[in-house]
């Protein structure tokens, strides 16, 4: 009996652990998954430490930060950790999908991989939020009233879900509370999830920059690619280093500087630079309904492509056409950022609109289209060079 649970925890190590097989061929584009786990845990222990010393009153929060800042031991550092390294939480992910969109890790046998990366992301841009109000500086404050006045869009029971989620007639002590307690919850939520995703990486293995499947050619993931990742977490170090130490409010907005006052509306109220690709999708409708559907729709998209999208080829180091447009959706989505944090005048509201067309187009027309062209070159060039 003792020899069988020995057994079984040297398979659990070698499957799930660090010595399970991995393409031989994976690059640097590969240590984006470690680092965003790194990043979270990163963020677990400093908002458990900031979570000490916070108090989530609308008389008192202001206060508090600034307390944290300048009373407490390294308080400084740990904010300027927690707050920059959301941004750089948010930097490594969004690498880590722009990745599997370039090499189609989402199609089967990872689809499941997929989902749960698309709802980790779901889970991050919610905390994130929620985080961004606990300051109570007027940007945090304006953000929640505008955020949650969204829901008032959901027809009959809109206005009451509003009311529901405020605690009250408006953001205020009981909206404070329950996003702070949701803000320290949900982290955890996600390390589970997280957990998840990495089980159903060991399961079904990575994908390669080759986007065929390796049948022999794997390498133990200890050494070569321990070192690799840890290659990739000094050069994040600096990266991030230089933020905190630096620049440690270059990321954040002046106006949540400002002790939050309802009376007084900022004269551009703008989310972080994480959110604005979807704050200017929901700002380019001018239907405030179709807004709401359009933001909701640019975050679940992505998370329907492996049930209608299905490629021959993985990897868009093969497909031409489809690597042009790819990039052509990332600089979408740059500008998309860009327009988000500008006023809604022309011709940002135009450029606004068009990029998010373009958004849309690229998940529900241009891939299945380039797909089907594709699929057609391969059988038309077989035919032409084997066939005849």
């Amino acid at each position: 009996m003792r020899l069988i649970n020995k057994n079984v925890i040297l398979l659990f190590i070698y499957r799930f652990g660090f010595n399970y097989p991995a393409p031989f061929n994976l690059s640097y584009f590969w240590n984006f998954g470690s680092l965003a786990l790194l990043c979270l845990v990163f963020q677990l222990l400093t908002g458990i430490f900031l979570a000490m010393h916070y108090t989530p009153h609308v008389d008192l929060a202001f206060s508090s930060v600034e307390h944290i800042m300048r009373d407490v031991n390294y308080g400084w550092f740990l904010r300027y950790l927690h707050a920059n390294g959301a941004s750089m939480f948010f930097i490594v992910v969004y690498i880590h999908v722009f990745r599997g969109l370039y090499y189609n890790s989402f199609t089967y046998p990872r689809q499941w991989l997929w989902f749960t990366g698309v709802v980790i992301l779901l889970l991050m841009i919610l905390t994130a939020f929620l985080g961004y109000v606990l300051p109570w500086g007027q940007m945090s404050f304006w953000a929640a009233t505008v955020i949650t006045n969204l829901l008032s869009v959901v027809p009959f029971v809109g206005t009451d879900l509003v009311y529901w989620l405020w605690g009250g007639f408006a953001v205020d002590n009981a909206t404070l509370n329950r996003f702070f307690s949701l803000h320290y919850l949900l982290p955890f939520v996600i390390l589970a999830l997280s957990f998840i995703h990495l089980i159903f990486l060991h399961e079904f293995g990575s994908n390669n920059p080759l986007g065929v499947a390796l049948k022999a050619d794997f390498i133990p993931f200890t050494p070569y690619y321990t070192v690799k990742d840890l290659f990739g977490v000094v050069l994040f170090f600096i990266f991030a280093g230089a933020f905190i130490y630096f620049a440690p409010n270059y990321l954040g907005h002046p106006d949540n500087y400002i002790l939050a006052n309802p009376l007084v509306t900022p004269t551009h109220i703008v989310p972080e630079w994480y959110f604005l690709p979807f704050y200017a999708i929901l700002r380019s409708i001018p239907d405030k309904l179709m807004g709401v559907i359009a933001l909701l729709s640019s975050i679940v998209v992505p998370l329907l492509l492996p049930l209608y999208l299905k490629v021959a080829i993985r990897s868009l180091l093969f497909r031409t056409f489809s690597k042009i447009l790819f990039w052509v959706f990332v600089v979408d989505c740059l500008v998309l950022g860009w327009i988000g944090g500008k006023p809604i005048e022309s011709p940002y509201y135009e450029i606004g609109q068009f990029a998010t067309v373009f958004y849309f187009a690229y998940f529900l027309v241009i891939l299945p289209l380039l797909n089907s062209f594709e699929r057609f070159l391969m059988q038309y060039w077989y035919s032409y060079y084997y066939v005849k």
